[in-house]
């Protein structure tokens, strides 16, 4: 997987995650933001920071950006942990498919990051 690829699925992902949450939000699908209004809050602070920094972060990588690739690691750990955090909330709705397509983003995340590692063992 090179670069390039790397980069627009970043910008996918980020892209998406801040339509889903307007989504979620256009349709009234957020209760939390009456029963746990601070929570879901700092929640969606953290999804709409990571999915800026996934989206920057992958226009950096096209425009060869000098610090695009410190960004991008940054911003896919960001990812890789709500990718890791967010399928619990949906299991615990039954919403199994959901939680599926968290599991599938995340093999495709590692997938993505790998090449960077292997092929980039300076800073």
């Amino acid at each position: 997987m090179n670069k390039l690829n790397a980069a627009l699925y970043s910008i996918f992902v980020g892209i998406t995650m801040i339509g889903a949450w307007i989504m979620f939000y256009v349709t009234d699908n957020i209760p939390e933001l009456e029963t746990a209004p601070v929570q879901i809050g700092m929640h969606l602070m953290a999804e709409f920071v990571t999915a800026a920094l996934l989206i920057v972060s992958g226009l950096a990588i096209i425009k060869n950006k000098e610090w695009a690739f410190k960004l991008y690691l940054f911003s896919m750990g960001m990812l890789v942990y709500t990718l890791i955090q967010s399928p619990g909330y949906f299991l615990q709705q039954g919403e199994i498919a959901l939680a599926g397509m968290f599991v599938v983003l995340f093999v495709i995340a590692l997938a993505f990051l790998y090449p960077f590692f292997s092929n980039n063992q300076s800073s």
